[in-house]
């Protein structure tokens, strides 16, 4: 149901004096505001984009990944009607749910800039490495001044009955008889009760990952199966690990007693013409060789740059 918010202004001690409620007309600055300090809503969570393009012709307000690497969805209501929000959410998740380690490295990494790269970025936030695999789960949070009641019944519908990640934070603006500007924050629903229905009423469970006999498929239909073979059989002595994804196959290192991706191959984005497509943590792959960066870069193709998030090199 609609909350009513009051702040009141405690003076001379034991005096209350009412803060009235103004409107805000530009949620735009709640946007700002999030961006620049994301804690407004959580202090769980890392903005890695911003106005990001769907493949669908969406742009997502703001994206983000939680402490689990889970993506997170922000989006803004500003001046749409319940079923649009709702609608637009929903098609902006249905685009985040099959977004990669490496898509989303690719989407952190252009952001970020010199705040980057992403594990770099994630470890200051949470001060934990970044988590090998992301995106197991996604949730989304509706932010807007108010929330109609059309839009509260079908949050909780669709929370309490199947489980679905989603929410709405509303944000309630004061300002005093001195201009001096006041915020409050509330969310329809508790988000640990969210985390709760997530886990105890979805019914959708996470696609496994491919096997390295798919993903040689996938090489051999794009044209590249032959120097997929002789690059995975390369490098799988110079590694302890390997393992897949649901895009890749991972070569894995022990660095400082950490299980760490080092090199992966993605034979989906992979044709004759560009060749192999491979993403590298240049920085991983130099202490786990106890060599100079440096001296690794001279021994990679001539576009591969540090921090990349993408490298190729043709090996036709």
């Amino acid at each position: 149901m609609p909350q009513d918010v009051k702040v009141w202004e405690i003076q001379d001690g034991n005096t209350l004096r009412e803060i009235k409620k103004s409107k805000l007309e530009m949620e735009e600055r709640i946007e700002d505001w999030l961006e620049k300090d994301i804690s407004v809503i959580s202090t769980d969570l890392l903005v890695i984009g911003r106005q990001v393009e769907t493949d669908f012709g969406g742009v997502v307000d703001l994206l983000c990944l939680d402490y689990n690497g889970d993506v997170v969805i922000v989006e803004l209501k500003r001046d749409k009607t319940p079923r649009e929000v709702i609608a637009q959410v929903l098609d902006y998740a249905s685009w985040v749910k099959d977004l990669s380690n490496e898509k989303i490295s690719e989407i952190a990494n252009r952001y970020l800039g010199d705040r980057g790269p992403l594990e770099k970025a994630f470890k200051e936030r949470f001060g934990e490495e970044l988590p090998e695999i992301l995106n197991e789960h996604h949730k989304m949070i509706i932010v807007a001044s108010e929330i109609d009641s059309s839009t509260e019944r079908i949050i909780e519908y669709l929370s309490n009955t199947y489980g679905v990640g989603i929410n709405a934070a509303t944000f309630h603006y004061f300002r005093n008889d001195k201009g001096k500007e006041f915020l409050a924050r509330v969310f329809l629903i508790e988000p640990s009760q969210i985390e709760y229905r997530t886990q105890t009423k979805s019914i959708s469970k996470r696609k496994p990952p491919l096997t390295y006999e798919e993903l040689e498929e996938i090489a051999e239909s794009n044209g590249v199966g032959e120097f997929y073979k002789l690059l995975v059989s390369g490098l799988m002595p110079l590694f302890d690990q390997k393992g897949t994804t649901r895009s890749t196959i991972a070569f894995i290192g022990i660095v400082k007693e950490s299980r760490l991706t080092i090199f992966s191959i993605i034979p989906g984005d992979s044709d004759p013409q560009q060749g192999l497509r491979f993403q590298v943590y240049i920085d991983r792959l130099a202490e786990y060789l106890h060599a100079k960066t440096e001296d690794i870069m001279q021994i990679l193709p001539p576009n591969c740059k540090e921090y990349e998030p993408w490298v190729s090199v043709n090996l036709l």
